[in-house]
C-alpha cells in the first residue's frame, strides 16, 4: 500500500484553513447580531448594516456547509 503523503497534507491543509475559515466568518456574524442588540437599547437606535453583516455572513456558512456536502454525497453529482 502506498501513500501519497503530499496529497494528504494539502487535504489537512486545506481542511483546517477552511474549518479556521469559517468560524471566524460565523463569528462576524455573531457580531453583527450583537451589533443590532446594542442599537435596540438606545433610544430610536437600528443598525442594519449589523443586520445585513450577519445574514451575508450565515449566508456564506450555509453556503460552505452546502457545497461540502454536495462534495461527499455522490448522488448529489
Amino acid at each position: 500500500m502506498h501513500l501519497d503523503w503530499t496529497a494528504l497534507g494539502q487535504v489537512t491543509a486545506v481542511s483546517i484553513g477552511v474549518t479556521v475559515a469559517v468560524v471566524a466568518v460565523f463569528a462576524l456574524g455573531v457580531l453583527g447580531l450583537a451589533r443590532v442588540e446594542v442599537a435596540r437599547e438606545q433610544p430610536g437606535g437600528t443598525s442594519s448594516a449589523g443586520l445585513a453583516q450577519a445574514g451575508l455572513c450565515f449566508l456564506a456558512c450555509v453556503a460552505v456547509v452546502a457545497y461540502g456536502i454536495y462534495l461527499i454525497v455522490p448522488q448529489f453529482h
